[in-house]
Parts: structure tokens; C-alpha cells; sequence
């Protein structure tokens, strides 16, 4: 379960400058989980001023979300409260009721309502505004996984608890898993997220809780997709990088999509002798990939 943090309810009151001047201090390492929980008190006096968000969202509106649009990666379910700075990412989530509008034209599934995942990244949350999500907890251990799709993880369910306002917690990569449930009304978050080196490749999965496994990778970088494009153009260009990227590339995700794109090519004696290599390959997402793969040849 994430780490619950205790914050005074009538501590002192902090503006958005003085929480990034301080988040831009030595005093504060989100690189470990101890570092980014020492931001707990300066974000809860950030959550106790109950003006600043407001202010932020009419000074957005009044520019058009110039800034939003200019450096905001997320969906409009998310707002940056500043530039990204590098080491961590500082940002307001909306979280709608099932009854609000924005739910019922487009669903819950942008919110990841019922949805059992993980997170690449630590990241510290404070309920500010509202009832606040509810969440089912599992966690697991990320160094007995591969990764792969329908590979079975020792999950356990370790309860349910509430965002409301004041309550503070500190979710971490690669073990918190939570299914989020949708508030009773429009509720709010305050998130400092650590954004450490190699983000982009450090992957978030989906689980089916109920029978043990993962569902689902749901990252990709966005060189993986560049790679599928060019392999698609038919560029012989692309197909030597594939090669060389499925031998040796750092990042096993990486491996896998160029192997696998390389492999989608080839068919009969040729695709076989390709599985047969990646079942060898010293990429475990490769050799699971290939084995099921074979597994599925053998039984067709």
C-alpha cells in the first residue's frame, strides 16, 4: 500500500513560489523515496492555501493555457502547476464524479477508473479539494517480473482507502498497484512526481487482478514508434537498425519491438528460425515473447 504520511491540519500555508523555490533547493532529492517524502510538509502547506489553484487556472485562462499547451504533456485531466524542471513534475489531477458531464460524454476510461496499474515513477499525492478517489491496493515485487503480457505476478490486496482533503501519500514505482474508483463528487490532487533519468523508458503496466497477471504494457516510447514506422515503410535502413537494436539496444523494451518487427516480416521456415533465435536471445522480454510465440506455432 502506498506510504501514509501525517500532516498537521492548522500547519502554516504555503504559496506555489515558495514550494517550487524550495523544490528547486538542495534541499530536496526525489531521486529516493525518503527524499521525495520530505516534501510531504511543504506540499501539505501548499494544500492548505485554499486560493492558489484558482489564481493559477484564471491566469491559464486569461492567457488561452498558453503555458498548458506549450509544455503540458498530459491530458486536460491534468494541470502543470510549473515548467518541468527536470527532477520532478509538479501538477494539480481532476478527478470527476460519474455524474459530472466530462464523464458521461467520454467515459471513464481517460480517468483510468477500475483499471489496476502501476506507476514508472515515485510520486508524492495529497487529496486537495473533495471526497477523493477511492482506490483497491495491491502491491508486488518488480524484481520477480519480466514484464511481459500474461505473465503471472505474486499480487496481494492490501485494502482500500480514500484521497479526501489533507491526506497525504506516497505512491511507489514499480510496487503500488491501485484500482481507482470515482469520487462521489469533483475532487482534486496535489502530485510532486520524480522524473528521474530515463523516464521515457521505464514502463507502467495494467493488471488483471483477478486471475494474477499483467495485462498489459502501457508505455511506449516514442522512439519504439518511430522504429515501427520506418520497418513499415519497407526502409532497409530501418530493418539493419532493427537488427542491431533486437541484439543490443539498453533497453529491453526497445529489443523487443525491434525483434518483434523484424520477426512480423518473415513467414514459414524463416519466421520460425526467428523465433527459435529470440527464444536464445539474452533479452528476457524477447525470450518470453518467442517462447510464447513457438508455443503458439506448436498448437496452431
Amino acid at each position: 500500500m502506498p506510504r501514509v504520511i501525517e500532516t498537521q491540519d492548522d500547519g502554516p500555508i504555503l504559496d506555489l513560489d515558495a514550494l517550487v523555490d524550495w523544490c528547486e533547493s538542495p534541499a530536496f532529492d526525489p531521486s529516493c523515496e525518503d527524499g521525495l517524502a520530505a516534501a510531504a510538509p511543504m506540499l501539505a502547506a501548499l494544500a492548505r492555501n485554499r486560493h492558489f489553484l484558482a489564481d493559477a487556472a484564471i491566469a491559464e485562462l486569461k492567457t488561452r493555457c498558453a503555458t498548458q499547451r506549450r509544455h503540458n504533456p498530459y491530458s486536460a485531466q491534468v494541470m502543470l502547476l510549473r515548467q518541468p524542471m527536470g527532477k520532478y513534475v509538479l501538477r494539480a489531477a481532476f478527478w470527476p464524479a460519474m455524474s459530472d458531464h466530462v464523464v458521461r460524454a467520454s467515459g471513464t476510461a481517460p480517468f483510468l477508473y477500475h483499471v489496476p496499474h502501476d506507476h514508472g515513477f515515485d510520486f508524492l499525492t495529497v487529496g486537495y479539494l473533495g471526497p477523493g478517489y477511492g482506490s483497491d491496493y495491491h502491491d508486488y515485487d518488480r524484481a520477480e517480473v519480466v514484464g511481459f503480457e500474461g505473465e503471472a505476478v505474486r499480487l496481494r490486496s492490501v485494502g482500500r482507502s480514500w484521497l479526501h482533503e489533507g491526506r497525504m501519500q506516497l505512491y511507489r514505482a514499480h510496487r503500488d498497484i491501485h484500482t481507482q474508483l470515482p469520487p462521489e463528487r469533483m475532487s482534486i490532487s496535489l502530485n510532486i512526481l520524480a522524473s528521474p533519468p530515463g523516464q521515457g523508458w521505464r514502463r507502467q503496466y495494467r493488471f488483471d487482478t483477478a486471475r494474477g497477471v499483467i495485462a498489459q504494457s502501457m508505455t511506449v516510447a516514442s522512439a519504439q514508434l518511430l522504429l515501427e514506422l520506418a520497418i513499415g515503410c519497407g526502409d532497409e535502413n530501418a530493418m539493419d537498425l532493427a537488427a542491431a537494436f533486437a541484439r543490443r539496444h539498453p533497453h529491453d523494451a526497445m529489443r523487443l519491438t525491434a525483434w518483434s518487427a523484424l520477426g512480423d516480416a518473415l513467414q514459414g521456415d524463416a519466421r520460425r528460425e526467428h523465433l527459435e533465435a529470440g527464444a536464445a536471445s539474452d533479452s528476457p522480454l524477447v525470450r518470453a515473447q518467442a517462447y510464447a510465440c513457438l508455443g503458439t506455432l506448436r498448437n496452431g
